[in-house]
């Protein structure tokens, strides 16, 4: 019989999701010795199918993983966003964004969450500071003055100075350690699947706001889109429900035909849209990152692009810590961090949960307000400009990893 080992680092992460990954990847590049803990090995996945997940990557998200040296195994599979259009159901007033409005390089990227994972699992194989301890689940957290200890349902146990909470809005590490948090459920429910489609989408990204809530088309390289559908949760019920034949019929009532023929390609996937903020983003020896610390309404496409912001806004602060002999766990640099931190995602927060109520109904004088403001920005290209740079992620104090300079 196997005794299960213990282990020493200095952080521990727990969650081998894409913000898992991202954080073992920025930190063992910064020289730091990590532990990376999940229940399932995420490196099981790298010979798992096409499963219609992606993820929105704003240009300076882009230019972070460039600099990590996670892109270049992105790259060719990434499709850019060279224009976005955003309009009103059928309302003949929409809001147009051109890459070249700004400069020459697009506005972002999709990419499909496989390639993602793939990428980031061939970095941190490359680096020899990251142990991957699955399959783990994490039983219980005690900290004391100088380490936090993470005991594992297998009765083994990984000390470190610092522990990062990676795994998920329904974070239990972020619960073990007393960490309150809001949650309120919008009553709605994202359906996501992909499409081949006739014609070429000319890597424009369209979001339509229906009064059931925003219906996004999202280029993939070649003739295929990423749907992001919302819809009350009884109707996406039964719309899940449906045989292929209905369900591609209320599909193409939503979608229109400027692509011409439409057929699913990809299987259907759903999850319940929910707001998370965590009362704090850090305590003792702790860090959340994340969904741990905010889950916020697709609407606008940010959240892996906000767990970016987390790990590189994380890893500066522990890194400049550290070249003056401190260590990572130390409360100081913890709470700028978060600091740090707060005011961005609170602000999308507000934007994002404001943006769906405006937009999921239908009544005349406020889909008229909303066309009239939206035709409105078209026409003051400083507004729109500013907006666009928003959506790139390039606005604000930037991390150093943000603006494309190592650590």
């Amino acid at each position: 019989m196997t005794t299960p080992s213990d282990s020493r680092c200095e952080i521990a992460i727990v969650g081998g999701g894409l913000n898992g990954l991202t954080a073992a990847v920025a930190l063992a590049g910064a020289g730091f010795d990590i532990v990376l803990i999940d229940r399932r090995d995420p490196r099981e996945t790298l010979d798992a199918g096409f499963d219609g997940r992606v993820s929105s990557i704003a240009w300076s998200s882009k230019v972070m993983l460039e600099i990590m040296g996670v892109w270049q195994g992105v790259a060719d599979e990434a499709e850019p966003i060279l224009e976005i259009r955003v309009s009103d159901g059928n309302a003949p007033l929409f809001l147009h964004y051109d890459h070249r409005d700004i400069g020459d390089h697009p506005l972002g990227f999709i990419a499909e969450n496989r390639t993602l994972r793939r990428a980031l699992i061939d970095r941190i194989a490359s680096l020899d500071t990251v142990q991957i301890k699955t399959p783990h689940g994490v039983a219980g957290l005690e900290r004391g003055p100088e380490t936090a200890t993470l005991s594992l349902d297998d009765g083994s146990q990984v000390s470190a100075a610092l522990v990062i909470a990676c795994d998920g809005a329904a974070s239990p590490v972020r619960d073990m350690a007393g960490i309150r948090h809001i949650r309120h459920a919008y009553g709605q429910t994202g359906i996501v699947t992909t499409v081949l489609h006739e014609r070429p989408h000319r890597s424009i990204a369209h979001e339509r706001f229906l009064p059931a809530g925003p219906f996004a088309i999202l280029p993939l390289p070649g003739n295929r889109a990423s749907l992001v559908w919302t819809e009350a949760d009884d109707i996406a019920e039964r719309i899940l429900a449906l045989d292929d034949a209905a369900f591609l019929e209320e599909l193409m009532w939503r979608f229109g035909d400027f692509l011409g023929a439409v057929e699913p390609v990809g299987p259907r996937w759903s999850y319940p849209l929910t707001l998370v903020h965590a009362e704090r983003y850090a305590d003792h020896r702790l860090a959340l990152v994340g969904d741990s610390a905010h889950l916020i309404h697709p609407i606008a496409g940010q959240g892996y692009n906000l767990g970016l912001r987390d790990t590189a806004a994380l890893a500066e602060v522990l890194t400049d810590r550290r070249r003056l002999g401190l260590e990572p766990g130390h409360s100081d640099g913890l709470e700028r961090y978060a600091r740090w931190r707060r005011v961005d995602n609170l602000m999308l927060i507000a934007v994002t949960d404001s943006l769906n109520r405006l937009f999921s109904n239908d009544l005349a004088p406020i889909r008229l307000a909303r066309d009239v403001g939206l035709a409105a920005v078209n026409q003051l290209p400083p507004l729109k400009k500013l907006f666009m740079r928003h959506a790139m992620g390039t606005v604000g104090h930037l991390p150093r990893l943000l603006r494309g300079e190592a650590l």
